[in-house]
């Protein structure tokens, strides 16, 4: 009958931008940190970690370690294959309630492809269900912070 809408002819196409559209992703060797940002928690046994890296055309992976003034690591992260380029993370302290200076490192880097790894000079490996050996830095990042003695909450 004319005038009668099917519910096929109401569908609409929507485009959802969940980041800047000029934000061009980059290719892996080009992914770059842009903030790497350490906020303690009042109860002095973990940490807040926002990260934030460049858009990117392949997914990295980043390591995120954290060590205490002395050089002893009291936290480390792994993070494979980033689906986000902004990240937030919630890590937990292995001393309870420690308190001093720290200093969290970022890597970002990628695995190399068989073709980067045989230009090296390597051979391949054969072995499945193993994560590369070799890898390619791509980016790295420090930032120091203090947890007070006092800031801890009762």
């Amino acid at each position: 009958m004319p005038g009668l809408i099917s519910p096929l002819h109401c569908i609409c196409a929507m485009d959802i931008n969940f980041h800047d559209p000029s934000d061009i992703p980059l290719p892996p060797k080009e992914v770059r940190i842009r903030e790497l940002r350490v906020e303690p928690l009042p109860d002095q046994k973990r940490v807040r970690i926002f990260l934030e890296i460049t858009p990117f055309q392949q997914k990295p992976n980043c390591e995120i370690k954290i060590l205490s003034e002395s050089g002893y690591e009291v936290a480390n992260l792994s993070i494979i294959e980033a689906i986000d380029y902004q990240m937030q993370f919630t890590v937990h302290l292995k001393n309870q309630g420690p308190s001093g200076s720290f200093t969290a490192s970022l890597d970002v880097y990628y695995f190399e492809t068989d073709e980067e790894t045989q230009e090296r000079g390597n051979q391949p490996q054969e072995e499945f269900h193993q994560l590369p050996e070799r890898i390619m830095s791509v980016d790295k990042s420090q930032v120091s912070f203090t947890i007070a003695q006092n800031q801890r909450s009762a």
